[in-house]
C-alpha cells in the first residue's frame, strides 16, 4: 500500500495488531475475547477490510497486547509489508 494513501494508517494499525498478536501467541479469537470485540472485527482490521478504528479501541487492543497503543502506528519494516 502506498504511504501517501489516506488509508495507510489503517493498514499499519492492522498489520501491527497482527504482528503483536502473533508475538504474544494469541489467536484472533483470543484477542477478540480479551477486548470484548468480535473475531470478525479483529480479522477485518488485520486484513485491511475494515477501515475505521476508534482511539479507545486502539488503546484497549494495545493494553491487551501489552504494548503502548502508539506502537500500533509504528511504520512497518519492509520485511513485514
Amino acid at each position: 500500500m502506498d504511504k501517501k494513501d489516506a488509508n495507510y494508517c489503517y493498514y499499519i494499525v492492522g498489520k501491527n495488531i497482527k504482528k503483536f498478536r502473533k508475538l504474544r501467541g494469541l489467536t484472533q479469537e483470543q484477542l477478540a475475547v480479551k477486548c470484548n470485540l468480535s473475531t470478525g472485527f479483529i480479522s477485518d482490521l488485520e486484513s485491511n477490510t475494515y477501515r475505521s478504528i476508534s482511539l479507545p479501541t486502539m488503546y484497549l487492543i494495545g493494553q491487551q497486547l501489552g504494548i503502548h497503543p502508539k506502537r500500533l502506528l509504528d511504520d512497518l519494516d519492509t520485511k513485514d509489508e
